[in-house]
């Protein structure tokens, strides 16, 4: 049976924000329909014609506008229609207020990173790194079934991605991701190859 490859892709980068918008339902689907900045696209084009791209058999993706406009360049240059799925989201940050008191003397700025040592820790109305980790997880499983021996392209978020990679990684002391004694940098975008055999990890390899 030949291995499966899955390259789990972050979005290209999007336009610059304004602190985190996703606090309620109004504030959700404006972080839903963020759209790559001019040099996100630019980034995605490049992406699509990375020699590890070619021959694609599947294309998966968030519905999130940023990952879809990240996946598109992929979809053509593989000539194959986007598949999209809810479980590949970015984690719902939910109530700023809360997050706020949860980031206060933290050492980073970036919630995804702090969740990484708090896997429990949500807001009232947000998803917590083992729910996000839960549902990545779902996905993957359903699709390593189904897609045996194939190569698949998956575009997600920094967070969701991380969190998944948790099955495997070890957050070291400046709470990056490390597999086998390398550091994972999430940055958007990045390309990482994953190698399944009989549905197993065997391997993860940083490609950008």
């Amino acid at each position: 049976m030949e291995d499966t490859i899955i390259y789990l892709i972050r979005h290209a980068e999007t336009d610059q924000e304004n602190e985190i918008r996703n606090t309620n339902e109004n504030s959700q689907i404006i972080n839903e329909k963020e759209i790559l900045s001019v040099q996100g696209e630019e980034q995605s084009k490049k992406i699509s014609k990375h020699t590890e791209l070619k021959s694609i058999d599947v294309i998966w993706s968030s519905s999130f506008v940023r990952a879809k406009a990240t996946a598109k360049y992929i979809a053509n240059a593989n000539k194959l229609p986007i598949n999209l799925d809810s479980n590949l989201n970015e984690r719902k940050l939910g109530n700023l207020k809360e997050l706020g008191e949860f980031m206060k003397n933290k050492k980073t700025k970036d919630p995804s990173q702090e969740q990484l040592l708090d896997i429990k820790f949500k807001t009232s109305d947000g998803e917590s790194a083992e729910d996000t980790r839960k549902r990545m997880t779902n996905f993957f499983d359903k699709i390593l079934k189904e897609y045996e021996g194939k190569k698949i392209a998956v575009i997600s978020h920094g967070g969701s991605i991380k969190f998944f990679l948790l099955n495997w990684c070890k957050v070291d002391e400046n709470i990056k991701l490390v597999y086998n004694n390398t550091v994972l940098n999430i940055t958007s975008p990045c390309l990482l190859k994953m190698t399944f055999r009989k549905n197993e990890l065997v391997d993860i390899e940083q490609i950008i």
